[in-house]
This record gives structure tokens, C-alpha cells and sequence, in this order.
């Protein structure tokens, strides 16, 4: 995840003579030495696979129908018990719908009390009058809702007429209860350009948070990866993004804005700053490379619905092994399988254009997944990459790794400067 308000912020602070907050240090994930510096890795946790959606870029391939074989309530209290003595510090819970899981409320509950910033990755039609005080009585830090444009293209992309609707009034109700919300959206070729109007939706909503997230190729996401944001569109897309974020910094407004799934976004935004904010560039580097970039296998990891633990969100294709026969603890800090050796390794074992690449310690290799499926080869260049040759260093390194194109007749985005 690449926080583009922290980094935004330190610029505009540099620049007026303001010492901005030292970003956080990325440490070894585990219990360390006792001297309060390691961390586990953030879980997103896929409680539940069945869903009452059947979104395009579904990497869990989720349905309306029950799956055989999940985690029981008790099951899953005992994994939070090792979870916690592994210091992970946040459980993102996540499905299919996590709302459709009738012990949500009661994993949550238990979860806070332990003391996990517990957030809720939700398509937010299941939000309504007669649930929103069971989720204000949870306490969850975060309350994260898909929103992929205005209502038809939405509708047309999680496939089913009405969900704008109940996803929006979803926002509103937790809004009305003081619960922190946000937004996700991934661009693609058909959502892309409702990008502008949802930017000015979440002003008008006072919505707390904007997270874009690249579409990654698992499950139905590579399906239907003819419909990514090729390079150019990803660009206007992130150039819209850090001027909407820097006008809100300049305005003293709070809302965050993070991107996800190509660490690209950081030396994008590098070079962005170096026009921008050229005497603050080098401070930008070195926060950027304290960063670190891609952090799958290292500092973020995911349980699916039947216990399976994979790099991330995005590896449902290679398990580690399964909570039910051996702690997470045990399986996470296991470097004998040859994925989990190089993605804990740095620098990584990057080929093609990422071999190279003079900003691999900012990105560190980008997202691997993408990669191998559109090769084979996890640890091929990262075809997502919207940056050129020049721009990362890199001459003569042979063809590149091409997504589809769109063709013609797309209007270029907005950006709006103030």
C-alpha cells in the first residue's frame, strides 16, 4: 500500500519550512529481540468467500453460494490468539462479503478487544439501518467500500443493477455514526474515466479516504485483464490523483488518499515531485526508499476462507500451508519455500526491465503476480510498470512485457490544479 498523502504532505511541509512526522521504519516481520522493533505482517483475512457480487476483478472468484470447509468461529479465535503473540498489529477482514458471515460481529468484537486495528473490506450494500449499530458498537478503525465510478458504470462492473445506490447509502450511514469510511476503485479501460466525478464524490460526502488499487491479475481480475488501464491511462490516472491530493493538502483537508498493487506509484511520484518540488526531491528519496515498496511475503500477508496462507491477497495460487496444522507464526517466517526465500529476499531476484531498474529500492520489483501470469516466471520484469526505459534507467533490454491497449477514441481525465 502506497500512502500518497504521507509523502504529499512532507513535500508541502518542506516546502513552507515545517518538519513533517519521519515515516514509519520497515522492520523483519516476527517477535524480534525484544526490543519492541519487529512487527508481524498486516493480515487481510478472507473470512468468507461467498459473496452477493460477482465483481470483474474478483480475485477470489466469489459467488452467492456457501463454500464447504471454512474456518469455524472457535478456528478462527485461535488463530488470532497466535496472530496476536506474533505481534501482527492489524486484521483487515475481508471475503467475499464479510457480511455475510453470521459471527462477523463477534470476530470483530474480539479482535478489538485484543487490541488489532481491525478494518472492514465491504461492498457495502449489506450496510443498512438495521446492522449500522452493530458496526458503530464494534468500534472497527476502518471501513473500507467499493465504489468503481458513478452508478452504471459501477452497477456494470460489480454486475448487479442497484449497488451504487446501496454502496453510497452505506457511506452515508457510517458517516451519520462517526465511523472513519473510504473508497476503492480500480481503474480499469470501462471505470477510468468516472474517476474525476467520484474524486469530487468523495469531497461532497466528506469521505475520509480514496483508495485507488490497480487491478492485479487473480481470479477473475486476470480473466479480465484485457480491461487494465494500459500505461498511459494508468499515468493520467496517478497525475489526477497527486494534484487532487496536493490541492487538499494545501487546503488543510485530512482526507487520505493510498493507492495499491504497483508500487510503480512511488517513483512515479518521484518524478512528479522532481518537477514539481525539485529542492524537496532527494528528502522524497529517501522516504520513498525507507518505504521499500512491494511488501508481499514480508510485511503483508493473507488467510483465505478455508485457513490457507499466501504472499498476499493475489498468490491464492500458491498456499504456504494452512492454519489448521500449523500456526500462521511458523508458516510466515518459513523460507524454505523458494517463493517466500525471494520475495523476504532484498534486492529480490528481479529479470527483464527490473533487473536494472535504478529505483528497485523504491518499488522492489513491483507486484509479482502479474508477472507470473502473464509468464510463468515470478520473478519476470512486472508487465504493470507504466514507467519507460529512460525513466527507470534501463536501455536496450530487449522486448517488453505488453499489456492490451485500448484503441482509440478515449478522452484524456481531468485534472483539476486547485
Amino acid at each position: 500500500m502506497f500512502r500518497l498523502s504521507r509523502y504529499i504532505s512532507a513535500l508541502v511541509a518542506a516546502e513552507e519550512g515545517r518538519t513533517a512526522a519521519a515515516p514509519p521504519r520497515r522492520v523483519a516481520p516476527g517477535p524480534g529481540a525484544g526490543d519492541g522493533s519487529a512487527t508481524g505482517p498486516v493480515v487481510i483475512w478472507n473470512l468468507i468467500r461467498r459473496c452477493n457480487l460477482t465483481c470483474k476483478h474478483c480475485y477470489a472468484l466469489s459467488a452467492d453460494t456457501d463454500f464447504a470447509g471454512e474456518l469455524t468461529t472457535d478456528e478462527v479465535f485461535g488463530v488470532m490468539d497466535d496472530l496476536k503473540a506474533f505481534r501482527v498489529p492489524v486484521l483487515i477482514l475481508s471475503g467475499g462479503e464479510p457480511l455475510m458471515r453470521p459471527d462477523i460481529y463477534r470476530i470483530a468484537t474480539r479482535a478489538k478487544v485484543m487490541g488489532f486495528y481491525v478494518g472492514l473490506s465491504t461492498n457495502g450494500t449489506l450496510i443498512d439501518d438495521d446492522n449500522i449499530h452493530r458496526i458503530e458498537t464494534v468500534g472497527f478503525d476502518y471501513v473500507g467500500i467499493s465504489l468503481d465510478g458513478l452508478r452504471n458504470t459501477h452497477d456494470h462492473f460489480r454486475r448487479k443493477q442497484g449497488a451504487f445506490n446501496a454502496s453510497l447509502r452505506a457511506i452515508r450511514l457510517c458517516r451519520e455514526h462517526g465511523i472513519k469510511v473510504g473508497i476503492r476503485f480500480c481503474p480499469t479501460k470501462d471505470t477510468a474515466q468516472d474517476l474525476p466525478a467520484l474524486l469530487d464524490l468523495a469531497d461532497a460526502e466528506g469521505i475520509d479516504k480514496v483508495y485507488v488499487t490497480h487491478l492485479n491479475y487473480a481470479g477473475r481480475g486476470n480473466h479480465n485483464r484485457r480491461s487494465d488501464a494500459h500505461h498511459a491511462l494508468t499515468r493520467e490516472v496517478m497525475d489526477l490523483l497527486f494534484e487532487r491530493c496536493l490541492a487538499d493538502v494545501r487546503a488543510g483537508r485530512q482526507r487520505e488518499y493510498v493507492t495499491g498493487n504497483n508500487d510503480a506509484d512511488g517513483v512515479y511520484l518521484l518524478q512528479w515531485a522532481e518537477r514539481r518540488f525539485p529542492a524537496q526531491a532527494a528528502m522524497l528519496r529517501r522516504r520513498l526508499e525507507a518505504w521499500g515498496g512491494n511488501a508481499s511475503g514480508v510485511n503483508v500477508a493473507n488467510i483465505d476462507n478455508l485457513g490457507n496462507v499466501h504472499p498476499d491477497t493475489m498468490w491464492w495460487t500458491h498456499t504456504l500451508g494452512n492454519v489448521r496444522s500449523r500456526p500462521f507464526s511458523d508458516i510466515w517466517m518459513d523460507v524454505s519455500d523458494p517463493l517466500m526465500a525471494g520475495l523476504k529476499q532484498r534486492p529480490r531476484p528481479v529479470g527483464g526491465r527490473c533487473g536494472p531498474c535504478v529505483h528497485r529500492a523504491i518499488c522492489n520489483g513491483n507486484t509479482r503476480t502479474r508477472a507470473f501470469q502473464l509468464t510463468g516466471d515470478a520473478w519476470a520484469e512486472d508487465p504493470g510498470c507504466y514507467l519507460d526505459d529512460d525513466e527507470i534507467g534501463v536501455s536496450g533490454g530487449g522486448p517488453r512485457v505488453e499489456l492490451t491497449s485500448f484503441g482509440a477514441g478515449r478522452r484524456p481525465l481531468a485534472v483539476a490544479e486547485g
